[in-house]
């Protein structure tokens, strides 16, 4: 199997809802700061130069994909089975990492026990075999290339987990925050894993762009 050569894998920018429960059951678009930073990610790309940029078929995601595209002046494409987490009820809720459904979940899932999920959402095994097929289907799609994937937070996060050589779920915490618009650059590593050249980096321009949003309040600190 031909593989792309570098991948660059990314969450998409902010939304216009960044405090709330974003699951794919909330196909929410980019906030003004969230059009900054993925105009910024797209220079950024520039002198990279990819190849192809992919993404989810969810609006936000999209929305970042495409000026990079323009940027690189590349092809792109959809791949909707790499759609942000399902969460059922908790779509539009408060977000909170400290208590609630989410650390309930991610304590078990770290403590090994990834069925473990709340009403109407997928768990971590829910996930890791839906997004490792669709992971496996964009690459293959672009054998020998530089590709760009645009997805979602949990996303990226389950994928790492699964994908990359020495990381199981158990390194869900260790592993870093998937901040906005930040990237994973991975290479193919040996029996179909892969490697990380770096991990959930926030490039230098768009964190330009958020320093100079926190006086008017508009980076979230979710």
């Amino acid at each position: 199997m031909s593989l792309p050569e570098r991948v660059w894998l990314l969450r998409h920018a902010e939304t216009t809802a960044p405090h709330v429960f974003n699951g794919a059951e909330s196909d929410v678009d980019l906030s003004d700061l969230g059009r900054q930073q993925a105009a910024a990610v797209a220079g950024w790309f520039a002198p990279l130069r990819p190849t192809a940029v992919a993404s989810s078929a969810m609006i936000r995601a999209i929305n970042t994909a495409a000026p990079i595209a323009a940027a690189c002046g590349v092809p792109r494409s959809v791949f909707p089975r790499l759609h942000e987490r399902r969460i059922g009820p908790l779509a539009g809720q408060p977000f909170d990492t400290q208590i609630g459904p989410w650390h309930d979940t991610t304590a078990a899932w770290t403590a090994g026990n990834t069925a473990f999920t709340t009403e109407g959402a997928e768990s971590f095994d829910d996930l890791a075999n839906r997004l490792v097929p669709a992971w496996n289907e964009v690459v293959r799609a672009h054998p020998g290339g530089r590709l760009v994937v645009v997805a979602h937070g949990i996303v990226i996060k389950v994928l790492l987990l699964c994908i990359l050589e020495g990381y199981d779920v158990r390194q869900w915490t260790a592993i870093g925050k998937s901040a906005n618009v930040s990237v994973s650059e991975l290479v193919p590593a040996v029996g179909g894993k892969w490697r990380a050249e770096s991990l959930l980096v926030l490039p230098e321009p768009v964190a330009a762009v958020n320093a100079a949003a926190v006086p008017n309040g508009l980076v979230s600190s979710a």
